[in-house]
């Protein structure tokens, strides 16, 4: 596919049209204190397996609604035996979240962070997990109204009930479960992904104030009137076809996705953010990742372009760009 979308020297100037709600904060504000009512109850279970160079424990805490919340913490094997909070040896930590349809996975998945001398969380998805490619674990005990198939439209007709309500809310309490690790330094953790990964990692940049660093890899969720409306590739395009389907909801939808628009979350970021884009992305258009982009608030930003890449963005190469990237913010 060649590129499709606009210009490179416009999409630096990009800017999204999406409105942000009036009571955005408010909401938001709301959402994370009533999660916090329940006790984060983060529990961290040593699992045995044949993997010398790191120790992994099976973790649960309480996301939204005090729901179970499962994923790996990994850390490496040599840190975890000869070191401990009160000696001093907290490490810092990369929080990951997971693309659409995948779930934590398996623990030998998830080795590169540990390799690289840090602590690494992998947050489950609720209700995701059985595409095909990483299995997960965590229910999602909510119901919704009727929905496209799929995870974009389960209660997209109010935002108190839609889905990434309660997803975005476990990421954030991911965040609040590593830091209560005693191996790990609260004051350095950073949130990353691919995909939706990248959304949450924005969103959580957005509601956690004092990240050290976010990096979001093509990230999905940004600047939903022109993703839904600009490409026809799933997942935007469960968006479309219920309304399709249900004619005449797209301001009471558009609403409710304004809520969960990462370009908003980005507009509250802070901490220091590596972006990236591929201009021949047809699943995260080009335009609503430099939208997150344009939008973040932080000083610190940057964003590497992949010209001849679809989704999947710079893949390996872009995983050496940010563990460098991670090293220089992360490391004390």
């Amino acid at each position: 596919m060649p590129q499709f979308d606009l210009p490179l020297d416009e999409l630096r100037r990009y800017r999204s049209e999406s409105t942000e709600p009036d009571d955005f904060d408010a909401f938001w504000e709301k959402t994370l204190l009533e999660a916090r009512e329940h006790d984060l109850d983060a529990r961290f279970e040593p699992v045995d397996l044949p993997l010398t160079g790191v120790r992994v424990f099976d973790v649960t805490y309480s996301g939204f609604g005090g729901h179970p919340v499962e994923g790996w913490l990994v850390l490496p094997a040599q840190h975890a035996v000869q070191h401990s909070a009160e000696s001093g040896g907290a490490l810092p930590a990369v929080v990951e979240f997971i693309g659409y349809g995948g779930g934590r996975g398996l623990p030998h998945m998830h080795l590169l962070w540990a390799a690289a001398g840090f602590a690494h969380f992998v947050m489950d998805t609720r209700g995701q997990g059985s595409a095909g490619w990483a299995q997960g674990d965590t229910p999602d005990p909510v119901g919704s109204g009727p929905a496209h198939p799929g995870f974009m439209t389960r209660g997209i007709e109010d935002p108190h009930a839609y889905y990434y309500r309660r997803l975005f809310t476990d990421a954030v309490r991911a965040v609040e479960a590593v830091r209560s690790h005693p191996l790990v330094d609260a004051s350095r953790v950073a949130a990353l992904g691919i995909s939706q990964g990248g959304g949450l990692a924005l969103a959580v940049g957005g509601l956690v104030p004092d990240l050290a660093a976010v990096a979001a890899d093509v990230p999905f969720l940004c600047d939903f009137p022109r993703a839904t409306t600009l490409t026809d590739r799933q997942p935007y395009k469960e968006i479309a076809l219920y309304l399709k389907a249900r004619r005449g909801g797209q301001e009471r939808v558009f609403r409710t996705l304004s809520y969960f628009d990462c370009v908003h979350f980005a507009a509250r970021g802070t901490a220091p953010a590596l972006f990236s884009a591929a201009l021949e992305d047809q699943t995260c258009p080009p335009s609503t990742v430099f939208a997150a982009h344009n939008a973040y608030a932080g000083s610190e930003r940057s964003m590497e372009v992949y010209s001849f890449n679809d989704h999947e963005g710079g893949g390996p190469y872009q995983q050496q760009v940010q563990l460098n990237w991670l090293s220089g913010h992360l490391r004390g």
